[in-house]
């Protein structure tokens, strides 16, 4: 007796269901472990520092332009209460984040004749970190606000070449202004 001929569906049409639905839970079950293995950004604490240009037009136009990812580092909610002018971005390991401010005060050390790295046609001083000498804080110094740059060690170009592109697109360029040396 042919068994397709019964009063059943095919067999072909059963086992067409059959492998469609092996293969949906198959899915469902992929999709839910690669959903468990992204957590949820960790929030960062930003310390406050002196930031008087912190709530300028020219801070909210920089930070309405950052990008969500720069280089391995994706966007970070920020801790409550968060400074002004202040965005984190975080690497997915969870590792030390990078922190950028807006409208900050014009570095101590930045005075005239120091040393500048120019990227992507911003100008950087950079200021070294008296504990970590891994560490430094990089300061767009030729903006019409001072913007900082934490970097933690290891985490390569991308991020000061991004911020360079988005500083240069949205804030025009103004003359260096280190203070008198003595």
């Amino acid at each position: 007796m042919n068994s397709d001929t019964g009063d059943g569906p095919p067999r072909a049409v059963l086992v067409a269901a059959i492998v469609l639905a092996v293969g949906t839970v198959v899915a469902v079950l992929v999709i839910a472990a690669v959903m468990q293995r992204t957590p949820a950004p960790t929030p960062v604490a930003v310390s406050a520092v002196p930031a008087p240009k912190a709530e300028s037009t020219e801070c909210a136009t920089l930070l309405s332009a950052l990008p969500d990812r720069l280089g391995d580092f994706g966007r970070a909610p920020l801790v409550d209460p968060a400074p002004a002018g202040a965005a984190a971005w975080q690497p997915e390991d969870g590792g030390e984040p990078l922190i950028l401010r807006c409208g900050v005060a014009r570095p101590a050390d930045f005075v005239a004749g120091a040393p500048l790295q120019v990227v992507d046609a911003v100008s950087w001083f950079r200021v070294q970190d008296s504990v970590d000498a891994d560490r430094a804080t990089w300061f767009a110094v030729d903006r019409p606000v001072y913007v900082a740059l934490t970097l933690p060690p290891g985490s390569g170009p991308d991020a000061i070449q991004t911020i360079s592109t988005v500083l240069a697109e949205k804030l025009p360029a103004t003359p260096v202004d280190p203070a008198p040396v003595g």
